[in-house]
C-alpha cells in the first residue's frame, strides 16, 4: 500500500480566506432551521420548560434568604418558615424537574434532524462517481459522518438550550441586582460577563483552527487504517504490515 490516498475531510483553510469557516457557521445554522421550524410546537414547549427551568432557579435563593430571614428567634411564628421551606423544596424540584422534561421534549427534534441529514450524506454518497469509491477512502468518511451528527446534537443544544437560557438568566439576575442593591453591583456583573465573553470568543477563535487540523489528521489516520484492512490481501501480498 504505497499510495496515499487523500482525506475526504474538509482542508485545512488558507489564512486568507478567513471569513469562509465563519460562512461555513452560519450556512450550517441555515440548513438546520427548517428541522425546527418544522417541530415548531415542540420548540416552543421546550423553550416555555426552559423558562419555566430558569425562573424556579432564580427564585431559589430569593425563597432561601426569606427562608433565614425567618428563622430568627424573635418571631413565635412556625408556619412561615414551614410555608417557606415547602416553597423553596418545590423551587428546586421545579428547576431539575422542567429541565429534564425540555429534553424530552426536544430530543425527537435532534433525532429527527439527525436522521434525514445523515440521510442525505449517505444518499449524497451513493450519487458520487466509482473513482472516489475506487480510493477506498471508508474509514475518513465513516469519521466524518460521525462528527457531523454528533455535531448536530451539539450544535442545537448549545443554540437554544445555552446562548438563549445565559441571557435569560443574567437578565433576570441584573433586574433583581438593580432592584434590591446599588447600581454598581450590576456593573461589576455586567463587566465581568462581558470580559468572560470576550476572553471565550477570542479563544475558542484560535482553537478552532487547532480543531479543523485535528479533524482533518483524525480522518486521515483513520482512512489509511480502515483501508488497510479492507485490502489485506494486499498488504500481505507485498509484507507492508509495518508501513
Amino acid at each position: 500500500m504505497a499510495h496515499d490516498h487523500r482525506s475526504v475531510a474538509l482542508p485545512f483553510p488558507p489564512k486568507k480566506a478567513g471569513d469562509a469557516p465563519r460562512r461555513s457557521e452560519w450556512r450550517a445554522l441555515g440548513m438546520l432551521a427548517p428541522y425546527l421550524w418544522e417541530f415548531r410546537v415542540r420548540v416552543v414547549i421546550a423553550l416555555a420548560f426552559l423558562i419555566a427551568a430558569k425562573l424556579a432557579n432564580v427564585a431559589v435563593p430569593l425563597v432561601l434568604k426569606d427562608v433565614v430571614d425567618s428563622l430568627d428567634t424573635s418571631l413565635a411564628v412556625l408556619v412561615l418558615p414551614l410555608a417557606l421551606l415547602a416553597a423553596y423544596g418545590i423551587l428546586r424540584f421545579s428547576t431539575t424537574l422542567f429541565a429534564e422534561l425540555r429534553d424530552v421534549v426536544f430530543v425527537r427534534v435532534t433525532q429527527r434532524a439527525i436522521r434525514r441529514v445523515a440521510l442525505s450524506v449517505f444518499r449524497h454518497m451513493h450519487s458520487l462517481s466509482l473513482r472516489f469509491h475506487l480510493e477506498r477512502q471508508t474509514g475518513g468518511v465513516s469519521r466524518d459522518i460521525e462528527r457531523g451528527t454528533r455535531g448536530i446534537s451539539t450544535l442545537l443544544s448549545y443554540m437554544l438550550f445555552s446562548i438563549i437560557p445565559v441571557v435569560l438568566e443574567f437578565s433576570l439576575v441584573a433586574a433583581i441586582l438593580l432592584a434590591k442593591f446599588d447600581w454598581r453591583f450590576a456593573a461589576v456583573t455586567f463587566v465581568a460577563v462581558a470580559v468572560y465573553m470576550a476572553f471565550t470568543i477570542s479563544v475558542t477563535e484560535w482553537r478552532m483552527e487547532i480543531r479543523r487540523r485535528a479533524n482533518e489528521l483524525d480522518s486521515r489516520a483513520n482512512t489509511r487504517a480502515i483501508d488497510s484492512l479492507l485490502n489485506y490481501e494486499t498488504v500481505k501480498y507485498f509484507n507492508n504490515e509495518e508501513y
